[in-house]
């Protein structure tokens, strides 16, 4: 990859975003949906007096929900890499 690539933010080929873009992407909506739900659960504590029992299931769904997420987002962008032309939910363009 190229200095002008990497200000960018474009692949070499000029198609989409560099993939370390597209990796810090991933990450971060890992992070986020972890975050998220982890403060809910803790809300839910604190309102309603059950502690730790949300803060536990909001770190499980968070790391549930973001995982498929993950494993989702990086089967696409093999899929992608392999030359497919796929759409967003995995399926080939018709």
């Amino acid at each position: 990859m190229a200095a002008d690539d990497f200000k960018r933010g474009t692949r070499e080929d000029g198609q989409g975003p560099a993939s370390w873009t597209r990796l810090a992407g991933m990450g971060f909506e890992l992070v986020a949906a972890v975050g998220a739900f982890v403060l809910v659960g803790y809300w839910w504590d604190r309102h309603f007096g059950s502690a730790p029992k949300g803060l536990v299931v909001g770190a499980l769904l968070g790391l549930l929900g973001g995982m498929y997420n993950l494993i989702r987002q990086s089967l696409l962008a093999t899929r992608s890499a392999a030359g497919g032309s796929d759409t967003t939910d995995g399926d080939k363009k018709r």
